[in-house]
Formats: structure tokens, C-alpha cells, sequence
């Protein structure tokens, strides 16, 4: 399986980044994986943002559940985070990644396929 993130590297505070992860050798709808978005800011740990399922549910963590949304696009095997009202805070390399069906998918530990990452910085 492989990821490709794609979006902006640059956004304003307040504004919204949108990511897009690719997959191809694999298909998001495969009940075989279970689909996230991990980030890590500078100098900290990955993070867990949230995960889409085979049937399009989605799992947001909690403190960002107000502002993170997964859509996809099963057409283009593709899925995207939408996150609102971005501050410096957000400014992080985010990876898409692949998790195999039935481990634990809010512990960035627990992904196999991994994209390259997307720099990701939040200023004005």
C-alpha cells in the first residue's frame, strides 16, 4: 500500500487546511485497513488526528473534534482532512497512514503503510 499526501505547506491563521492523502495498492472501501491522519509538530510527539473506515465513518480525536473533519472520495481512492480555524499550534508534518483491520488505530504506533509526509506551516 501506498500513501501520497498532497495540500498547501503554507496556511494563514484562521483559515482552513485541507490535506489529501492518495492510496494506491490498496482500496480505501477494503474492510482490510482502516484509514488516519497523524501529525507531529516540531520537536514533540506524533499525534493521532483521526481515522476513516472502510464504510466512510469517521473518528476524530476529541480535543480537535471541533475543528477536524475526514471526508473521501472513493472515485479517486482518496481521503482528506479538513481542519478549521488553524493556528500556529497546527504547524506540523502531517502523514496519511494505513492500519490493518483490528488493531488499535488511535496509536500512531499501530500504522503499517505510511506516506511521506506534508509539511504543514501555519503563518501569516
Amino acid at each position: 500500500v501506498q500513501l501520497v499526501e498532497s495540500g498547501p505547506g503554507l496556511v494563514r491563521p484562521s483559515q482552513t487546511l485541507s490535506l489529501t492523502c492518495t492510496v494506491s495498492g490498496g482500496f480505501i472501501t477494503s474492510s482490510r485497513y482502516w484509514w488516519g491522519w497523524i501529525r507531529q509538530p516540531p520537536g514533540e510527539e506524533l499525534e493521532w488526528l483521526g481515522t476513516v473506515d472502510s464504510s466512510g465513518a469517521t473518528y476524530v480525536s476529541p480535543p480537535l473534534r471541533s475543528r477536524t473533519t475526514i471526508s473521501r472520495d472513493t472515485s479517486k481512492n482518496q481521503f482528506t482532512l479538513h481542519l478549521t480555524s488553524v493556528t500556529h499550534a497546527d504547524t506540523a508534518v502531517y502523514y496519511c497512514a494505513a492500519a490493518d483491520d483490528g488493531r488499535s488505530w488511535t496509536l500512531p504506533s499501530e500504522y503499517r503503510y505510511w506516506g511521506q509526509g506534508a509539511q504543514v506551516t501555519v503563518s501569516s
